[in-house]
């Protein structure tokens, strides 16, 4: 398995080695001593796993977890195809307001990490497009805020040939500098002891 750093603090991307044959293929997409070694801790305990399936256009986020308690996610795409976007939500980052983008597809399985505090969007390139996540906490509603995708001030770089189709819930999110004014992202440190929590 290649890991690779994002340009986002914290961020990676992996890619894992991927076995045909003539009856089909195995992959692994998740390798705990290759996640160790890039990132110098262990993966969270996984407290669910998510599953979204989403025709070619859509768009979903940019979400994140208030924090506390916060979230911190593995995602990969097992079918159709997905640009995968890391945006640096937490207050004080180094990296604060940028942000990364990987492809994700059933060809080369990449898989994206995402530590606690960092918001997670994704565009679908593909009908049936289904994306799987490990995540460290549970879903709460009032817990899951997000931020417009379309913020110019982010410039996200969608597809022009996809026309964004949102949910009401992401068309009406706050952009990064009112969701900044309003105090609801995430603070850098605390992040960062937070994912020393989670990763012990």
């Amino acid at each position: 398995m290649k890991a690779r750093g994002l340009a986002v603090d914290g961020a990676f991307e992996f890619t894992p080695n991927t076995f045909p044959d003539e009856r089909g293929l195995f992959t692994s997409p998740f390798q705990e001593a290759a996640f160790t070694e890039a990132t110098g801790h262990r993966l969270f305990t996984p407290a669910q796993t998510n599953h979204s399936r989403s025709r070619a256009g859509v768009v979903r986020g940019v979400h994140f977890t208030t924090t506390p308690p916060g979230c911190a996610k593995y995602v990969y795409c097992p079918r159709g195809a997905a640009l995968d976007f890391v945006v640096d939500l937490r207050v004080g980052s180094p990296t604060f307001g940028q942000w990364d983008v990987v492809r994700v597809d059933p060809v080369d399985f990449r898989a994206v990490y995402f530590p606690v505090g960092l918001g997670h969007a994704f565009v679908a390139l593909e009908d049936d497009t289904v994306m799987s996540y490990l995540v460290s906490s549970a879903y709460v509603a009032e817990h899951e805020l997000a931020v417009h995708p379309l913020d110019p001030a982010l410039g996200l770089e969608l597809p022009d040939d996809l026309e964004p189709l949102l949910s009401d819930r992401d068309a009406v999110a706050p952009t990064l500098a009112e969701a900044g004014a309003a105090g609801l992202l995430p603070r850098y440190e605390e992040c960062l002891r937070l994912d020393r929590e989670l990763t012990a």
